[in-house]
């Protein structure tokens, strides 16, 4: 008679077929020593690589469990907990896990209930989440060392960390650096995203701070956070001396013209980011004037959101003069501006001149029929587009689409919601 240790491999192989990835994951480890070596050799599992167990209920005791596989785990890179109200101890369970786990690239934790607490266990691994790997036993597969990289994608959207939980995370931020010996490459914490967070002008600064000296983080996500003009000050001034961050969303923080002129005196001599989202800032024409300007010397920025930002017709026509000059700009979103006939217009000229703008989106604004058929034509002007296609609704434009050719000029321009 076969017990569970002496079953054919075959059979047992049948009985995994028959378990979801989770069971698999988490409650066929360390059983014993065969079964860890059958399981290794399953397929299933030897290929697992992605465990989305979003909005799942999983609750603390699920999560102790699954943090008890991710240290001995060797195949997993990507991770998804959200929505699961994970609390701090929760937290602390996976964090721990991470001490010791050098394989995850990317953890969801987002739509949880985290707080200051958990946000200091989860910076305290990412002390620690810090590797040299100087040789691979043969054992490992081209597949598993393809993956083979530490923590590099973090998302804490809508938790409670507040200002001090930010201090943590960003502590961590100044330490979080991973050596790759005998592996192509190396990497480390590259994304954050603490979007809805209130962690405030204060966690802002701690931010900043890390900012200063880290080295790896490429893209940094802060929207909704009551960080103000004074959280806009000082993201700004860690800009001027940090040269990896290409991405930064401040959306939905009401900085105004203050934290827009912040942000625009970095622009002015940062050669690193590219894209920068500002949507429903409150930087009215004011900020648009700051804006525009530093766009007269910025040589690297490609992409910038203002939608919902209350620029008007006088914001719109600083933009558009800065569009005369301005040479790397591809991707610019007003939509929802309050931009009227003479906003429009002052665009319109713009477009007689500039060559490199892609994409431009106007929607929900004030313009009429006429202001949007002087876009048209001011399209129609410039040489190099080779197809413009529009649909009418009535004596104004609702989408309007225009493609240039392969030199990069204007090939979308979106005016849908015209108001007529």
């Amino acid at each position: 008679m076969h017990t569970f240790s002496t079953l054919p491999v075959e059979l047992v192989y049948r009985i995994m077929d028959h378990q979801n990835e989770l069971t698999l994951f988490c409650s066929m480890q360390n059983i014993s020593r065969r079964l860890n070596q059958i399981l290794s050799t399953y397929e299933r599992y030897r290929t697992l690589i992605t465990l989305d167990l979003g909005g799942n209920r999983v609750g603390d005791k699920a999560v102790q469990h699954i943090a008890g596989a991710l240290r001995t785990n060797t195949t997993l890179t990507t991770l998804r907990l959200e929505g699961n109200a994970i609390d701090d101890k929760g937290v602390q369970h996976i964090a721990d896990a991470l001490r010791t786990n050098t394989i995850l690239g990317t953890l969801h934790l987002s739509w949880s209930t985290i707080d200051d607490e958990g946000a200091q266990h989860i910076a305290d691994a990412l002390r620690i989440n810090t590797v040299i790997l100087i040789s691979f036993p043969r054992i490992y597969s081209n597949q598993f060392l393809s993956h083979l990289q530490t923590l590099n994608t973090l998302h804490l959207y809508s938790n409670r960390i507040g200002g001090e939980g930010a201090q943590h995370i960003a502590d961590a931020l100044r330490t979080n650096t991973v050596i790759l010996i005998s592996f192509p490459e190396d990497k480390t914490l590259t994304i954050v995203d603490l979007i809805c967070n209130g962690i405030g002008a204060e966690g802002a600064q701690h931010i900043a701070n890390a900012l200063r000296t880290n080295t790896t983080l490429t893209s940094l996500h802060l929207q909704s956070n009551e960080i103000g003009a004074e959280g806009a000050q000082h993201l700004g001034e860690a800009l001027r001396t940090n040269t990896t961050l290409t991405t930064l969303n401040l959306s939905w923080n009401k900085m105004g013209a203050e934290g827009a002129a912040h942000l625009a005196d970095v622009l002015r001599t940062n050669t690193t980011l590219t894209t920068l989202h500002l949507v429903c800032t409150e930087i009215g024409t004011e900020g648009a004037e700051h804006i525009a300007d530093a766009l007269r010397t910025n040589t690297t920025l490609t992409t910038l959101h203002l939608g919902w930002s209350k620029i008007g017709d006088k914001g719109a026509q600083h933009i558009a003069d800065a569009l005369r000059t301005n040479t790397t700009l591809s991707t610019l979103n007003l939509e929802c501006n309050g931009i009227g006939g003479d906003g429009a217009q002052h665009i319109a000229d713009a477009l007689r001149i500039n060559t490199t703008l892609t994409t431009l989106k106007l929607t929900y604004n004030e313009k009429d029929g006429e202001i949007a058929q002087r876009i048209d034509e001011a399209l129609r002007m410039n040489t190099v587009i080779l197809m413009l296609c529009s649909a009418r609704s009535g004596s104004g434009f609702d989408r309007n689409t225009s493609d240039r050719g392969s030199d990069g000029s204007l090939r979308i321009l979106d005016l849908f919601g015209l108001r007529t």
